[in-house]
C-alpha cells in the first residue's frame, strides 16, 4: 500500500494529528506505518508521526499489504468502477463474496486475489451469494476505514404481489432461535428500517427501489416477507422459485466520494416483468 498526500492544512500541524483528524486514519494503521522502514516520508525524507508538517508538504505513506486468499484467474467478474483507492465489482448471482466451508476458490475474494495479488481483500459492503450487483472493495486500509458506513446503496427487489406506491418498514430484526442463518422480525431484535418505492408491477410481481436506513443481515428479504410480499425466488423467506431460481435482489446504485456507480438490472429479474 502506498498513499501520497499533500498537506492541505492552513498552518503547521503534527503529522499524526493531521492524519487522524483531517484524513481519517486509524490508530492501527498509523502503528503499522511507524513499524515499517521508511513507512512515512515528507518531501522524500523519513519523518516521525510526531513531527510537524507544513502546508503543501508531500507526505508518502507506505505499508506492506498481502493477500491470504487463493487466487483464481479462471473466474471473471466485471469491474464497474476503479480508482487508486477502490474497485467496484458487478458481482453475478451465485458467487459468494468470502470463502467459506462450502465455497473454496469460487468467490469474489479469490478473483480479487488473482487480479490484485499483493493487496488485502477488504470488502466495504457485502452481498449474499445469490444477490447480484455492486460490491466495493477498498485497496488499502485507509480507504476501508474512511468508507465504512459512508457508501450509499440502492437496491432493486422484485417481490410477490402488489405493494403500495411507497412505504417504510420499521421492524426490529433478530437471529431466528436455533439457526445461524435465518433472521426474523422480533421485538427484542435490532432496530431496522427499510424505505421503498414501487417502480413497476404486473399481475404477479412488483419491482421496488429500496433504500436501507440500517444494514442488518437479510434485512430486505426479512422485511418484505414480514409485510406479506417476500422476494421472488426467496424460498428461505416464503418466496416462490417458479420464475427465478434465486432471490430477486440486485444492488444497482452505489454512491461514495461524490462518485455514482450504476449496474443495470440483470436479465433474470427483468424477465419477471416481460423484458427480454
Amino acid at each position: 500500500m502506498q498513499l501520497k498526500l499533500t498537506v492541505n492544512s492552513n498552518k503547521p500541524v503534527r503529522l499524526d494529528q493531521y492524519l487522524r483528524r483531517s484524513q481519517g486514519f486509524s490508530r492501527r494503521l498509523l502503528t503499522r506505518l511507524k513499524q515499517t522502514d521508511n513507512g512515512i516520508t515528507r518531501n522524500g525524507e523519513p519523518i516521525r508521526s510526531i513531527d510537524i508538517v507544513q502546508p503543501n508538504d508531500i507526505v508518502v505513506l507506505t505499508a506492506e499489504d498481502t493477500s491470504s486468499l487463493e487466487p483464481n484467474s479462471l473466474l471473471s467478474v466485471p469491474i464497474a468502477f476503479e480508482n487508486e483507492d477502490v474497485v467496484v465489482f458487478d458481482k453475478p448471482s451465485g458467487m459468494p463474496v468470502h470463502p467459506s466451508v462450502k465455497h473454496q476458490g469460487d468467490t469474489l475474494g479469490n478473483f480479487f486475489a488473482a487480479v490484485y495479488p499483493n493487496i488485502t481483500f477488504r470488502p466495504v459492503n457485502r452481498l449474499d451469494r445469490d444477490t447480484s450487483g455492486l460490491c466495493i472493495i477498498a485497496k488499502n486500509a485507509h480507504a476501508a476505514n474512511r468508507l465504512q458506513g459512508r457508501c450509499e446503496k440502492v437496491y432493486f427487489a422484485a417481490v410477490h404481489g402488489l405493494i403500495g406506491d411507497a412505504g417504510t418498514i420499521n421492524a426490529p430484526i433478530a437471529r431466528e432461535r436455533d439457526s445461524i442463518i435465518l433472521r426474523c422480525v422480533r421485538e427484542d431484535g435490532h432496530p431496522s428500517v427499510t424505505h421503498y418505492r414501487r417502480i413497476v408491477q404486473n399481475e404477479h410481481y412488483s419491482l421496488a427501489e429500496v433504500h436501507l436506513e440500517t444494514g442488518r443481515t437479510h434485512q430486505i428479504r426479512v422485511h418484505f416477507s414480514h409485510i406479506g410480499h417476500p422476494l421472488a425466488g426467496d424460498d428461505l423467506y416464503g418466496g416462490c422459485r417458479d420464475d427465478i431460481p434465486r432471490q430477486a435482489l440486485h444492488c444497482g446504485v452505489m454512491r461514495f466520494d461524490d462518485i455514482e456507480v450504476r449496474s443495470p438490472l440483470p436479465q433474470d429479474i427483468l424477465g419477471l416483468f416481460g423484458v427480454v
